[in-house]
């Protein structure tokens, strides 16, 4: 079960939606043409601890022989129209209006990041968060190409191993998130480590610096 409130009666700024993840719960929509928001705070929430990712054998040498490339924060509005499209993967999408337009002022204002996997031209999957502290609070994943999310993943929890982050939240455990080693943990665990990480600061860029890419 998860806490959930009405929808906002108050102006959705971006200061309004860090506030809230520092506090340990995030917004979502009904769906895509539904213009409310309401909080959520799981009972069990789902993260990935950044030092327990599993990448199966396939998945190594996919990412050895696929040929595609990693960038981050290029293409924001690729990430979210394939984070938000209806496929055979998800019946409906919760990324409304107001997601897609305070998220996007989030990534121009450096808090939101993407990671985005191309086969040369062609965005073929990737994923979009928050960089808050020394946590990362991911929001959504998609793929066109197998693989391709997974991916994503990987580099991510590369690079905020490099960046010195402490916490990878996922909001809920998918059996995906779980096949790369993601587990639940109760409210309480994880407001304490969330706690811990508001306290550091991470360095989404270390990655970069460090002629890792």
């Amino acid at each position: 079960m998860a806490r959930q409130t009405d929808p906002f009666t108050v102006e959705i700024t971006p200061e309004l939606i860090v506030r809230a993840y520092q506090a340990g719960i995030f917004p979502m929509a009904e769906d895509a043409n539904d213009t409310d928001l309401f909080w959520v705070s799981p009972d069990l929430r789902g993260i990935i601890p950044l030092d327990g990712f599993h990448a199966s054998k396939s998945l190594r040498k996919a990412m050895r022989s696929s040929g595609w490339t990693i960038r981050v924060d290029t293409d924001w509005d690729g990430i979210v129209e394939g984070c938000a499209t209806v496929g055979k993967d998800r019946q409906t999408t919760w990324i409304n209006g107001t997601i897609r337009a305070v998220y996007g002022e989030l990534f121009r204002r450096g808090v939101a990041h993407t990671v985005e996997v191309w086969d040369g031209d062609n965005l073929v999957g990737g994923l979009y968060g928050l960089a808050i502290g020394a946590a990362f609070f991911g929001e959504s994943m998609f793929h066109r190409r197998t693989d391709a999310s997974k991916m994503a993943m990987a580099h991510l929890v590369d690079r905020l191993n490099a960046g010195g982050f402490e916490l990878l939240d996922t909001q809920f455990l998918t059996d995906h998130l779980e096949s790369l080693g993601g587990i639940e943990i109760t409210r309480t665990e994880y407001e304490d480590r969330l706690s811990l990480a508001l306290q550091r600061e991470g360095n989404w860029n270390a990655w970069d610096s460090n002629d890792q890419a």
